[in-house]
């Protein structure tokens, strides 16, 4: 291990597994849940799963509402502070994600939050605005855009940094596509 990756893991103090977008595919949940489960704080589901919200994957991986989901239990949104970092959560159906981001990015600020997750879109990607990191994993079951691929991330955040790696569905890191965002 080179010396600034073993820096950077050293001062890690959040990680989070982020999906979406499975619509029905319980299998990819389950395959998730067994790799990631001890090894994240979190493991968060941004929508369009399409199970009913007592489904024992949620005992894992924490939802939101999707415009496929018709489960009602499902929130809209959530916000939930992990190992010191707040972070919202939404589908996107409902902050026009598809057409801007400043709708999720005034719910974000609102919740004063500075990581804010959606799907909705199929379209992987991640920015930083106003100093808040807008991520979309893409979706692990029916990708589109610049980048077909069935992804899902991993978000490492530090007090300096926010690491984005993201994963195709047979867990291969895509290094073209790693970001890090600083805070500094």
């Amino acid at each position: 291990m080179d010396k600034k990756l073993a820096e950077w893991m050293r001062w890690i103090r959040m990680k989070v597994l982020v999906v979406s977008d499975s619509h029905g595919d319980r299998d990819i949940l389950v395959e998730l849940i067994n790799r990631y489960k001890g090894k994240v704080d979190a493991m968060i589901h941004c929508g369009d799963s399409e199970l009913a919200t007592t489904d024992s994957v949620w005992e894992e991986m924490m939802s939101v509402k999707g415009n496929m989901d018709f489960d009602e239990p499902y929130l809209p949104s959530r916000v939930e502070e992990i190992d010191g970092e707040r972070i919202l959560w939404v589908h996107g159906h409902l902050h026009d994600v598809k057409n801007s981001m400043q709708t999720l990015l005034t719910a974000a600020k609102e919740a004063q939050v500075k990581l804010a997750f959606f799907g909705h879109t199929h379209e992987l990607g991640v920015e930083m605005v106003d100093g808040m990191v807008l991520l979309n994993p893409g979706s692990i079951l029916l990708p589109r855009g610049a980048y077909p691929l069935k992804t899902y991330a991993i978000v490492e955040a530090s007090k300096e940094a926010v690491k984005v790696t993201y994963y195709d569905r047979k867990n291969h890191p895509i290094g073209e596509l790693e970001q890090t965002f600083s805070r500094i």
